[in-house]
């Protein structure tokens, strides 16, 4: 740890190298797999260090590595300071961040706060602990209703359907207490009031802080404190969670957004002040616009994900209003604006923008439906995907991409019932499929096990039109959706500038916008050709036209 008092110009200049960083989202069991389990792992992230360099990304963000028993995806936690030992060790883990840091790439993982995993060593010690003991009171514990304690002490419903109270059985064999769980039953929430709890965290944040972790990204971030005053409100009398510009503004939500959670981050914040540079941090809050900026504000976590882009179609008006307000809230907290279209929990902006619709949040009925690629343009969800990205990455702040995506990879719809493993799938049959097809495991080569992927078969199924999208078939490809990406964040690694644009053109058919060093960036939202200004054509998110920009595509001019 480095907790020097003596800043250089250079350590300030490197204190701000999240704010307008390409970050690459790995979920880490679909990534690579070394040793040919069917399971990505630790070894297989560092085999593909070479190929990451080779994006010219700033940062790779882990998903949970943490020991699990898969619930959720890695995100019920048995341990917060291990790596699960079907992906490695922690020894694989040092080697892989010497890796990253060798190839110039900083690295980001994930924090899981708001719950633990059922076979975190805590809950064990809860549920073999009597009511109102030490070890309990670090989760959240109610006795239930009625004349046995057989009802749920409310009738709330979890993230993922069912009852978000779980009963237990006491150590002496009897119907006991319930446990508040807003996710999965396996995932028990802590108790935030708990000073035990937050010593902890910070305990965990520098102990991967040490290992030489430059950032974290924190999963439901808006979620961890709670106003369980009794008689705990009726879900009927809830407000409604604050998602995109509908939702809470206020506070009032007795566990999503409350106003006290600040305080948690600001002591985050002083963990990371400790090292030098300091440690960044992105929050996953879904929250009202309006509330965003104080997660990420320079005394908090710092920067926040807006997921506004990711919601919208492929509609040039959607895009200028989204831009323009998120852009004005970063200048106002002091913070940087995140963009994103695709990671593990949505369908792939190229699936998305191929479906009738137009992409945003649409694409449900389309899974529900059976998913067939059939009912998909792809090729005109690609050819939006790719300009949409060329756009995203012009633009000032952080650019976040989803593994695959620099393939531009569809989203797997068709997965068999029996292959699936998101719990959303099994808690909410006929209603949700689940986040399975974005999570299914990378093609590498067009040929071979797993399409590269690893020795033996994929955890998850791989269609076998994943074999155009390989990587062998598009390394070297001129035109193909992973050279544009690698020819465009070489690009914008050169021309970043004040973190500033100018609408020069901004309708229903043209986004056109420049930076304060000249750089240009035009959008074609529309049917028709579009002029372009004068100047050197840089790159372009599919061939020109006499000069003129087509439907459905970007270019860059200087």
């Amino acid at each position: 740890m480095n907790s020097s008092n003596d800043v250089s110009l250079d350590d300030c200049n490197e204190a701000n190298w999240w704010r307008q960083a390409a970050v690459y989202q790995i979920y880490p069991r679909s990534f690579a797999d070394a040793n040919g389990d069917g399971l990505g792992d630790i070894k297989g992230i560092t085999s593909r260090v070479p190929y990451l360099k080779s994006l010219s990304i700033d940062a790779v963000w882990l998903s949970p590595f943490y020991p699990s028993s898969l619930a959720d995806g890695g995100y019920d936690v048995d341990d917060y300071r291990n790596v699960d030992p079907k992906l490695g060790t922690l020894a694989d883990f040092d080697e892989m961040a010497t890796a990253l840091h060798a190839a110039g790439i900083k690295l980001v993982v994930d924090i899981v706060p708001n719950h633990s995993s059922d076979r975190h060593e805590w809950f064990k010690e809860a549920l073999a602990s009597p009511k109102g003991s030490a070890a309990r009171e670090r989760y959240i514990f109610r006795d239930g209703l009625g004349e046995n304690g057989d009802l749920p002490p409310s009738d709330w419903d979890s993230k993922f359907g069912g009852p978000a109270w779980e009963r237990i059985t006491e150590p002496d064999g009897t119907p006991g207490q319930w446990y508040l769980h807003i996710f999965a039953k396996e995932q028990p929430d802590f108790n935030w009031d708990n000073p035990e709890v937050r010593d902890d965290f910070l305990k965990t944040l520098r102990f991967w802080s040490d290992r030489g972790v430059d950032g974290f990204r924190i999963d439901v971030a808006h979620a961890l404190m709670k106003d369980l005053s009794e008689p705990l409100p009726s879900k009927t009398e809830l407000p409604v969670e604050g998602t995109g510009v509908d939702g809470l503004v206020d506070g009032s939500h007795p566990f999503w957004d409350r106003d006290e959670v600040h305080e948690i981050y600001a002591d985050w914040r002083k963990v990371f002040n400790e090292y030098t540079p300091p440690r960044a941090a992105v929050a996953e809050a879904w929250v009202h616009a309006d509330r965003r900026a104080r997660y990420a504000s320079p005394q908090g976590l710092g920067q926040a994900f807006n997921f506004d882009l990711l919601q919208a179609d492929f509609d040039a008006a959607q895009f200028r209003t989204i831009i323009t307000k998120n852009l004005a809230e970063a200048a106002a907290s002091g913070a940087s604006s995140t963009w994103v279209f695709s990671n593990h929990d949505v369908i792939r902006h190229a699936t998305r923008y191929g479906l009738p619709a137009g992409g945003g949040r649409h694409g449900q009925e389309w899974l529900l439906d059976g998913g067939s690629p059939a009912a998909v343009d792809a090729e005109l969800g690609l050819r939006r995907a790719r300009a949409a990205s060329l756009l995203m990455f012009a633009l000032p702040g952080s650019a976040y991409l989803y593994q695959g995506e620099e393939l531009g990879l569809q989203e797997v719809g068709d997965i068999v019932d029996s292959e699936r493993q998101d719990p959303a799938f099994f808690r909410n049959p006929g209603i949700e499929v689940g986040r399975d097809g974005c999570r299914v495991p990378l093609p590498w080569t067009a040929e071979g096990s797993a399409f590269g992927f690893g020795a033996g078969r994929a955890h998850l199924p791989q269609p076998e039109w994943f074999a155009g999208y390989a990587v062998d078939a598009q390394n070297n490809v001129p035109g193909s959706t992973l050279e544009l990406y690698r020819e465009a964040l070489l690009y914008r690694r050169h021309l970043l500038t004040e973190e500033q644009l100018t609408w020069v053109r901004a309708d229903d058919a043209v986004l056109h916008f420049v930076r304060p060093n000249g750089w240009q960036s035009v959008t074609n939202f529309g049917s028709g050709l579009v002029e372009l200004p004068v100047g050197i054509v840089l790159i372009s998110s599919g061939p020109l036209d006499g000069g003129k920009l087509p439907a459905n595509t970007t270019a860059w001019i200087v």
